[in-house]
């Protein structure tokens, strides 16, 4: 499937990106058909410089099935070039990673819909390990 995606360039902390249609199948960075514009995500979002691209290479390789990443999508719609995709909803982005885990088994545990309550399953009795009893030594014969 052919894309219309971001491929690097530029050095370390200071990226540029080329705005390219390649085949899903390449690498990022790899081979490419076409170089339809550039991206540089350090210029301020005013400048026009920031986002170059060929509007007309991008409509012609989309009638042709090519598919956007959602970033790419993004700076498209920024543009106007195709409707701005909708912003995604992940609620659980604001929780700490360890946190999520714990809310997830909460919900699990909440009753179904239907009204019936989930019965727990029998969880194999983990036995603590037995306290030695101190056995006193037998003292010393005189």
């Amino acid at each position: 499937m052919l894309r219309i995606r971001l491929s690097m360039g530029g050095v370390r902390k200071r990226p540029v990106y080329k705005i390219v249609i390649a085949d899903g199948r390449y690498p990022r960075d790899g081979k490419f058909i076409e170089k339809i514009g550039t991206y540089n995500p350090l210029l301020p979002k005013d400048k026009k410089e920031r986002i170059k691209i060929e509007a007309e290479r991008v409509k012609y390789w989309m009638s042709k099935g090519a598919q956007p990443t959602l970033r790419v999508s993004r700076l498209l719609g920024e543009l106007q070039i195709m409707p701005m995709p909708k912003p995604g909803n992940n609620p659980q982005k604001a929780i700490p990673k360890k946190d999520r885990k714990k809310s997830v088994e909460e919900s699990k545990e909440a009753p179904k819909a239907d009204g019936k309550k989930e019965q727990p399953k029998a969880e194999a009795k983990k036995e603590e390990p037995k306290a030695e009893a101190k056995k006193e030594e037998p003292k010393d014969k005189k």
